[in-house]
């Protein structure tokens, strides 16, 4: 007995929409990683006081998270409203100029390397059967049962920076006082290869470079910090 071949695998828009929400996933909790450990850091080159490093650690990571989620979705609304104009706009073109709309979508069609014969016939065929959908995914390179949803991106920012933040915070909190620096320091750079090494496979780059950037950037951000709190520190500030 035979069976017939499945193929389920995403194509198109859905694997860059997924392939997008992941990297950006990644880059938030890469945020949340660098942000909160260069703060708990360069308190930690201040003082050792657990409590005093608890209270700047969570609000750091309650500030970050905020932030990112208020940017994303003040930013994705702004692209959504963008989208929603802009298939206004050919929903009136469609009604007032049909002819002038379907030499557009025939030209388009065209220039992706069909005929001219075969995409007027496509062209026709599709404006049949859903004119504004057609030029929306042609023309607009919108899917308009799929428009950029601010409320997803704003959690989904605020969930990645979380992640990526309670990392360091309970690196400078859990261990005792003689290795908490050492301890948070390895975890970071540690998580810091980790999130170099998939957002460029992500991205279809080379690991090793975004590593590098990515460990020498969180590096220098902690150094600096530390210096910084410690120079206060001794200062008595």
């Amino acid at each position: 007995m035979t069976t017939e071949p499945t193929h389920d695998e995403a194509h198109g828009g859905a694997l860059g929409s997924r392939l997008n929400w992941l990297r950006a996933a990644v880059l938030g909790a890469n945020d949340g990683i660098v942000s909160t450990a260069g703060l708990v850091v360069g308190v930690a080159g201040a003082t050792g006081a657990r409590s005093t490093l608890l209270t700047a650690g969570l609000a750091g990571l309650l500030a970050g998270s905020m932030s990112m989620a208020a940017g994303e979705y003040v930013s994705v609304s702004t692209q959504r409203d963008s989208e929603k104009a802009a298939l206004a706009l050919e929903k009136r073109e469609l009604t007032e100029q049909p002819e002038a709309e379907l030499e557009e979508l025939t030209e388009l069609l065209e220039e992706r390397g069909l005929s001219r014969d075969v995409a007027r016939e496509a062209a026709q065929q599709l404006t049949e059967r859903d004119a504004l959908r057609a030029h929306a995914r042609v023309e607009l390179g919108i899917d308009p049962d799929d428009l950029a949803n601010p409320w997803h991106a704003a959690w989904a920012s605020f969930l990645a920076f979380t992640v990526g933040a309670l990392l360091p915070l309970l690196a400078i909190v859990l261990p005792p006082a003689a290795w908490r620096l050492p301890v948070t320091v390895l975890s970071v750079l540690a998580a810091l290869v980790v999130t170099g090494w998939v957002s460029a496979r992500l991205g279809a780059a080379r690991p090793g470079r975004a590593v590098l950037r990515n460990v020498g950037g969180g590096a220098l951000a902690m150094g600096v910090t530390y210096a910084a709190g410690a120079l206060l520190g001794a200062a008595g500030v």
